[in-house]
């Protein structure tokens, strides 16, 4: 277990907690699927295959995005119901892959707008689409960063960076890819799951990447500029990125992490970084489960969400991305999770956390 959810853990009281809902996305996921096949390291989330097999995902999502108190709004974001229907692939049959992502751009748009309209198209036009997903997306990043560069060195003025984080439902696998500090969170049956960790140079395994790289830590960024490790673009930031194969410090190259849904995962929520300055993991599903239950339309709860960051002083462009896996909202359960009250906020949780890591 990670710092950051033993602290989450310690942190939440005992809550009722409501539910998931929204407008339906005409998106349903076929039974029995070949699609299931097509994950390289998929695990079972439940030691009982019934929970599995019996489980149909029907994919519904909702989104809004606010500059918050920002000049500028440098996040955007993507929802496709038909990753292979939107861009003309017609070998999946009626097989539906959906894709979803954040992109949290800095030092200007161009970036951020760039991944955000073309990373779908590299991934599906990749030969080895669908059918070995996790190499597929890993080298879409990759060859979607290297595409930016050529579009700069025409363009100067598109000069910037993006994290991204991207997650993909195909059958009953989940398939989350991250580079940069987004993040995505599965809520199944009310707790919290992390799927993504934070690319920041507190980290010790990114550091010592970094390092190895020919990179360095100052004062908590990298190279003295940069508050993440990895991002998309920033190719104008000397000493960032080399066209070598061993490539620079800030890497391109995101993590990923595959599930099997089961019907005890009720929805994922991605967020920009500057949700989770002011929520912790188990905060936001909490917050959105109980909206849900209330109206069970996805779209509203991701509106109610980023208005309560606003309203808790987050200071960044706000972006939410949440994908249900239930056509109903969850059912009223009691979570136990300890019986210490929060007195810190989510972001000081993050630099506890960071700390913390150091000290290992």
């Amino acid at each position: 277990m990670c710092v950051e959810d033993k602290i989450d853990k310690e942190a939440e009281g005992i809550e009722k907690l409501g539910f998931c809902g929204a407008e339906l996305e005409k998106n349903q996921i076929f039974a029995g699927s070949p699609m299931e096949k097509i994950s390289e390291n998929a695990m079972a989330m439940d030691s009982n295959s019934s929970q599995i097999i019996d489980f149909v995902p029907i994919v519904r999502s909702g989104e809004w995005s606010d500059i918050g108190s920002r000049k500028n709004m440098e996040d955007t974001h993507v929802c496709i119901a038909d990753l292979a229907k939107k861009f003309g692939h017609h070998s999946l049959d009626r097989e539906v892959v959906s894709f979803y992502g954040v992109f949290d751009g800095h030092g200007g748009t161009g970036a951020a707008h760039f991944v955000r309209d073309n990373l779908p198209r590299v991934i599906v036009e990749d030969s080895d689409f669908p059918l070995k997903l996790e190499k597929v997306v890993s080298r879409s990043f990759m060859q979607t960063d290297t595409q930016f560069a050529k579009t700069c060195s025409v363009q100067s003025t598109l000069s910037s960076g993006t994290t991204a984080l991207t997650a993909m439902i195909f059958g009953r696998s989940l398939l989350v890819a991250n580079a940069g500090d987004c993040r995505a969170v599965l809520s199944r049956l009310g707790v919290a799951i992390e799927m993504s960790k934070d690319h920041r140079p507190c980290c010790i395994k990114e550091r010592k990447r970094i390092e190895s790289l020919g990179g360095y830590v100052d004062d908590g960024y990298l190279n003295g500029q940069l508050g993440v490790t990895r991002a998309l673009g920033d190719w104008h930031i000397e000493g960032m990125k080399e066209s070598s194969q061993a490539g620079g410090p800030l890497s391109a190259e995101p993590e990923l992490k595959m599930i099997t849904l089961t019907k005890e995962d009720e929805f994922l929520i991605i967020g920009s970084d500057g949700i989770w300055d002011v929520f912790s993991n188990q905060n936001v599903v909490d917050f959105a489960r109980r909206r849900l239950q209330e109206h069970n339309d996805v779209k509203k709860c991701c509106k109610e969400l980023v208005g309560e960051a606003i309203r808790r002083g987050a200071m960044d462009n706000l972006t939410v991305v949440m994908v249900c896996f239930h056509l109903e909202p969850p059912a009223q359960i009691m979570v136990r999770r300890g019986r210490i009250q929060r007195t810190i906020s989510a972001e000081a949780l993050q630099s506890i956390k960071c700390l913390l890591e150091e000290k290992k």
